[in-house]
């Protein structure tokens, strides 16, 4: 089992890492970005997961399983074009989830399943 960290605020508050690897997945915890618009947090969340993929030794294109968090199910269809290009020709399973994040400034929160290439 391999853990990775990303220095992230709330990984030293909470008690968590951002990914896990185990038995040929990458379980990358929810992840928060910053920006003011929930376009700039979203592209900011996925820059933050793209790390932890590549450090995993995987990448966007074997993402299987994706959830959003938001408080406002709304604001989802603004982050659809960069969901889009980022997942591409390779989209994961995916739900949506509305609900409180753990700062109210936050508009999204992220969270991945990967499987390791073979």
């Amino acid at each position: 089992m391999k853990r990775i960290y990303s220095g992230g605020l709330f990984e030293a508050k909470i008690g968590y890492c951002r990914a896990v690897v185990v038995g040929g997945l990458v379980h990358v915890a929810g992840t928060v970005g910053q920006g003011e618009t929930v376009e700039e947090q979203c592209q900011s969340a996925l820059d933050v997961i793209e790390n932890a993929l590549i450090e995993a030794g995987t990448s966007f294109t074997h993402i299987v399983r994706v959830t959003y968090m938001l408080p406002k199910a709304a604001d989802f269809e603004a982050c659809w074009p960069i969901l889009s290009d980022t997942f591409g020709e390779n989209p994961p399973a995916a739900t949506m989830i509305e609900c409180g994040l753990i700062d109210p400034k936050y508009k999204i929160e992220i969270e991945v399943t990967a499987i390791l290439p073979s």
